[in-house]
């Protein structure tokens, strides 16, 4: 399955660029396990969306969880959360 990335603050700083386009392996079904695959890309990744790292994530331009479904052409976009001041 083909996914679009995109990468937003923060997170777009830290892996030096702001979206990709993957073929996902067999067995990534959600969300979360699109955050968990890109993680065990070590360095730089295992850190911007390390397991306890505070980061919102959206499906197709919708809020979402982990345990979100993704689909073939989706979009999936990891960013910090926005805080006021």
């Amino acid at each position: 399955m083909k996914i679009q990335l995109k990468y937003f603050a923060s997170v777009r700083e830290a892996l030096g660029r702001s979206d990709e386009a993957v073929e996902v392996p067999e067995g990534i079904a959600t969300v979360g396990d699109v955050r968990a695959w890109l993680r065990a890309r070590g360095g730089a990744w295992a850190e911007a969306l390390a397991e306890g790292r505070a980061l919102r994530m959206a499906c197709n331009h919708v809020m979402t969880d982990a345990g979100t479904r993704i689909t073939d052409g989706c979009e999936v976009a990891f960013f910090p959360p926005v805080t006021g001041g």
